[in-house]
């Protein structure tokens, strides 16, 4: 069957991807070899979210009596724990399927491979598109002295569904996958220690937030070393020995499980590239601004290009990809203004530049932060860690970046990307009117200390 466009993969790019397409009078089809949504619905951003509500509950519930409630028995069950998690994640693919029959759009289920002349190959049957779009995705990253035998050494999917509760669990990596199981299995009980790589926890954050959650995570029980790594692994007993390389020479950490959270790879081995001739470096498909390969007819979006690897990225690459196809005028993606969430507690949302970005650029800035201990929404809800940090060009006014550690600020980034976005001044945003009392209005204040004129601090 001839396709206008086909979408290999129907993660977030790839089913967004998808629906544009068929709104833009596209015949489109996808091509899907497990569940629909891919790793984000199934096996990352949803069904986390789910075990990370969990833990918060139960957090809730050990603190009672902060709030001036008692609750005497309660416990958590962690296969029930589990289980919700993945009832959240299957009602979900089954939402995207409904979104594939509204949008009339022909779902192929089997291993697609690229072929040459604009055809796919799915499990021996043929097809063929004008247009043929790879949203192939990404999987967990294995280092050579950390080979996951899914069992004592594990990656994200099996940390999901573990039949189990460890009682103690070693951490490989600090990145949005690390500090978010150290958050859910410290906040079940589990005995977590986190082994960073470079000096700081979640190290492509502004070094005063990953300062904050190392203080925060240790107050909640996690052990941090950071500056270490993991260079061998015996896991011939009945649990698993880690030895752990430090600045001051070399440790044995003992414990029943490894979660290797140690990045990500790209799925672009056995889909056929080869045999299309399309390029790429390092570990990415090489694609221009709107996405096209150096294969006309072929294009790329997502994790397996060079962008960041996020689901947003990925929806948004895909609709550009498509609208552009559709001849209409659009504008390449801003990368600059991508905001990165991390959903431990407390939470991380940044957009923009680090301080150090900034002033690494030779930029005279203008730094202001404004601490959630001082938010009288925060103290009534009794979740006062974290901050809100911003940073502004000195000279021109403009809105360089936005740095949030604290309860619900994943969803208050938003703010700063539509701000940058209609390039907004750090004056617009103090006499745009805040709601009192917000976690929100931290970042007006916030401003307000960068200009000089805050108010509660």
């Amino acid at each position: 069957m001839k396709y206008d466009i086909i979408v290999l993969g129907s993660g977030p790019g790839g089913y967004v991807t998808a629906i544009r397409a068929s709104q833009l009078g596209f015949k489109t089809a996808i091509v899907e070899k497990e569940n629909l949504g891919g790793v984000c619905l199934n096996w990352g951003c949803i069904p986390t979210k789910a075990l990370l509500k969990s833990a918060q509950v139960f957090e809730y519930l050990k603190h009672a009596d902060d709030y001036g409630l008692s609750v005497k028995d309660y416990d958590k069950d962690f296969d029930a724990v589990v289980k919700r998690s993945r009832n959240v994640a299957d009602g979900m693919s089954k939402g995207v399927q409904f979104l594939m029959k509204k949008n009339k759009i022909d779902v192929i289920e089997g291993y697609g491979k690229l072929k040459a002349g604009k055809k796919i190959d799915v499990d021996g049957k043929e097809y063929s598109a004008e247009n043929i779009i790879i949203a192939t995705g990404a999987r967990s990253r294995e280092l050579p002295s950390l080979p996951q035998d899914g069992k004592k050494v594990i990656g994200y999917r099996e940390a999901m569904t573990l039949k189990n509760q460890p009682k103690k669990m070693i951490v490989v990596g600090s990145g949005a996958i690390g500090v978010e199981f150290a958050y859910f299995y410290n906040s079940m009980g589990t005995d977590v220690t986190i082994v960073e790589y470079l000096p700081n926890v979640v190290p492509v954050e502004d070094e005063d937030v990953s300062k904050q959650l190392e203080r925060s995570f240790k107050k909640s029980g996690i052990k941090i070393m950071t500056s270490s790594e993991v260079t061998k692994v015996d896991t011939s007993g009945k649990g698993v020995k880690a030895t752990v390389k430090t600045k001051k020479g070399e440790e044995t950490l003992e414990a029943d499980i490894i979660l290797s959270a140690v990045g990500i790879k790209s799925n672009i081995e056995n889909i056929g590239l080869e045999d299309v001739g399309i390029v790429v470096d390092k570990d990415k498909i090489l694609v221009n601004d709107f996405y096209q390969t150096n294969i006309p007819g072929y294009y790329a979006i997502g994790d397996v290009t060079p962008g960041q690897a996020l689901a947003h990225v990925a929806s948004a690459e895909g609709i550009l990809c498509v609208e552009k196809l559709a001849g209409q005028h659009v504008e390449a993606l801003d990368y600059g203004n991508i905001p990165g969430c991390t959903y431990c507690s407390p939470e991380i949302a940044s957009v923009g530049l680090t301080e150090k970005q900034a002033k690494d650029k030779g930029l005279d800035i203008k730094v202001g932060k404004f601490p959630f201990s001082a938010s009288g929404k925060a103290s009534a809800a009794g979740t006062k860690d974290g901050f809100v940090k911003v940073i502004f060009d000195a000279k021109y006014g403009e809105w360089l970046g936005c740095h949030m550690i604290g309860a619900g600020v994943t969803d208050m980034i938003a703010e700063a990307v539509l701000g940058r976005k209609l390039e907004t001044t750090g004056h617009e945003v103090l006499k745009a009117v805040h709601p009192h009392p917000t976690m929100s209005e931290a970042v007006m204040e916030a401003v307000a200390d960068a200009y000089g004129e805050v108010i509660h601090l």
